[in-house]
């Protein structure tokens, strides 16, 4: 998603400094003909060194820190008054702690996930949820606009990593529950477009069921969001419920439910790959 995330601060009119973990990607897009200025930078540091406002989006906890805290980080090349908005989807706990280090070193940060996959990526049309200082995210946000087209403030520090979550454990057991569905309605002999039309005509519609059913009925299972990157996010909201208190009950069958997933061979294969796990068991495939 940052692929297409910095190609539209270019085409904003904007310079900006470009670094990718796949060097290539970031030398193609420095090269493109666009309205900005791109500038090629070998580390994330060196990106610290050129930009006013960084915006990643990365992996996991893990990968956001070594972009931001590493040893050739952020960190090491931001100037104070840097603002960093990670637009990655991490732990709220650790983003917390990535902020109160940035901020010893006078730079400010912001935790910005994001939702819309590789299209809203790509259209500019991507929903932020933000937490931190509101006035840092007012300053910033001209460059987020380019971006994306709904814009929510959620309070303070971790506060849109706590809201990205919600939404993500809502999604997750919605397509589960899609999954469970549509497999026993096709087994029982039920056209599977027609439970899609009574689904999209009934209290039980919903939007992700709309987008991503003609994705499963044709068999395309080309990742805009990968079962992988999903079954991380669920692991992230069961260790927010453990640390808030919170029981997630249908939330962890979930999780196992991803995890065979990825297991069966599905890890980089779109998150409605997932349905694979239960046509495989009873010996059906819902398609057209």
């Amino acid at each position: 998603m940052g692929y297409p995330m910095a190609r539209n601060l270019l085409r904003a009119g904007h310079e900006v400094a470009l670094w990718s973990n796949t060097y290539e990607k970031a030398r193609k897009l420095a090269a493109e003909p666009l309205e900005g200025k791109g500038l090629y930078c070998e580390t994330p540091a060196q990106v610290g060194e050129n930009a006013d406002c960084l915006f990643l989006c990365v992996g996991d906890t893990s990968m956001s820190k070594e972009v931001i805290l590493g040893a050739e980080g952020i960190i090491q090349g931001a100037r104070p008054g840097t603002v960093v908005a990670d637009a990655s989807t991490i732990s709220p706990s650790q983003s917390r702690q990535i902020g109160q280090t940035l901020k010893s070193k006078g730079v400010d940060f912001l935790d910005a996930p994001c939702t819309g996959s590789t299209p809203g990526a790509t259209g500019g049309t991507l929903t932020f949820m933000v937490g931190g200082d509101e006035a840092v995210f007012e300053k910033t946000k001209p460059f987020f606009e380019p971006m994306g087209k709904r814009f929510y403030y959620c309070g303070g520090p971790g506060m849109g990593l706590q809201a990205k979550l919600t939404q993500n454990l809502i999604l997750s057991n919605i397509l589960m529950a899609f999954n469970e569905g549509m497999v026993l309605a096709t087994k029982g002999g039920v056209d599977p477009e027609l439970m899609l039309d009574i689904l999209d005509n009934s209290a039980a519609k919903s939007g992700l069921i709309s987008y991503k059913a003609p994705f499963v009925f044709r068999r395309d299972f080309t990742a805009n969001f990968a079962t992988k990157w999903m079954h991380k996010d669920v692991g992230l909201m069961l260790e927010s419920g453990k640390e808030l208190g919170v029981p997630l009950l249908l939330t962890s069958l979930t999780h196992q439910l991803f995890q065979t997933a990825m297991s069966t061979g599905h890890a980089d294969q779109d998150m409605c790959s997932t349905i694979n796990v239960l046509e495989e068991i009873v010996g059906i495939e819902v398609k057209s």
